[in-house]
């Protein structure tokens, strides 16, 4: 089979399209004939070496989400069959004419979907479901501070927080992404060229502070979020693109008793790679089957154009996803 392999770190130009050797699904798996996927910011890291895939996925061919039909059935599978159309997450592997999932982390497509559509799902959505509900407990009436809403986990959580009635607020670096944040419904999108937000925030809130944080950026992002949230707030933390430190007031988590927390879906055991893809099942594809939430996608690209691709988003330009098509 054919697959985007990363020659050793480096920049894009390290991607190379190659033939690569076959997979065959063992018992519980089924393989997959990929038709999208799509790019993440955890594949730029792992290309330049800093990201090491977990044990068990390939090492060489990033890749964390895909769309595609079932091809082949390992022993003891009767919850799919061939043919079927499946999207969800890996471990790594899917920038690939096929790659091998365990048939409980597999959610079937609905039926409008296209391939392309179905790949810009995933890894948002799980992402943001899973940080914002099902650990931070986001409720119908509850506020939460979105940081880089523009990007794709943030363009999904600003959706996911409609569809539960919670009010969602945003931060993004322009004002053309401000607006486009509004046309998908984000109707308090705050632009901070810097890293400060804070101050808007409260005073969206009547100086009250939101409910629950997703904080995509990290570093000083952090110090603000602990000045906007709420008494007894949860902030969680997804990503580090800002860095891993920053100025942390042990006062206000006295004062405020608000929760902190990281979070990591990647490195996780089978059995909760499992449950969150049954959550996703349960949970967020009958609200894609009915439109209420929508696949965001800024640009397509081939999979022989992986390298183009991974230039596009490291601009920080782009919003929503980036999607590759095989």
């Amino acid at each position: 089979m054919r697959a985007i392999v990363i020659l050793k770190p480096g920049g894009p130009e390290v991607l190379q399209y190659k033939e690569v050797s076959d997979v065959a699904p063992q018992r519980g798996e089924v393989r997959v004939r990929v038709r999208a996927t799509a790019v993440n910011r955890a594949d730029l890291i792992q290309r330049e070496g800093k990201y090491p895939a977990p044990v068990g996925v390939p090492a060489d061919i990033p890749g964390l989400e895909y769309a595609g039909d079932v091809d082949a059935l390992g022993e003891g599978v009767t919850d799919l069959k061939v043919g079927d159309r499946v999207f969800g997450l890996v471990g790594g592997g899917a920038y690939a004419e096929y790659i091998i999932v365990h048939s409980r982390c597999a959610s079937k497509m609905p039926a409008h979907l296209s391939y392309e559509q179905a790949a810009a799902f995933p890894e948002a959505f799980i992402t943001a479901y899973d940080a914002m509900v099902s650990q931070c407990r986001l409720s119908a009436g509850e506020s939460i501070l979105i940081t880089a809403a523009a990007s794709g986990v943030g363009t999904a959580a600003i959706q996911i927080a409609h569809a539960i009635g919670a009010r969602p607020i945003g931060t993004t670096r322009t004002e053309s992404k401000a607006a486009k944040l509004k046309e998908l419904g984000l109707e308090d999108a705050i632009v901070n060229t810097d890293t400060t937000f804070a101050e808007a925030v409260l005073k969206l809130t009547n100086g009250i502070g939101v409910n629950v944080v997703l904080e995509l950026v990290g570093g000083e992002y952090v110090t603000q979020d602990l000045q906007c949230t709420a008494p007894r707030g949860r902030i969680i933390l997804v990503g580090l693109l800002a860095g891993a430190s920053c100025k942390f007031n042990l006062g206000l988590l006295l004062s405020k008793r608000f929760e902190l927390r990281g979070t990591s879906l990647r490195a996780r055991a089978l059995e909760e790679k499992i449950l969150v893809a049954q959550t996703f099942s349960k949970n967020i594809v009958p609200l894609i089957e009915v439109g209420k939430l929508k696949a965001v996608i800024d640009k397509t690209f081939s999979l022989e154009e992986a390298a183009a691709a991974h230039e596009f988003l490291a601009k920080n330009e782009s919003f929503g996803k980036v999607v590759l098509t095989l």
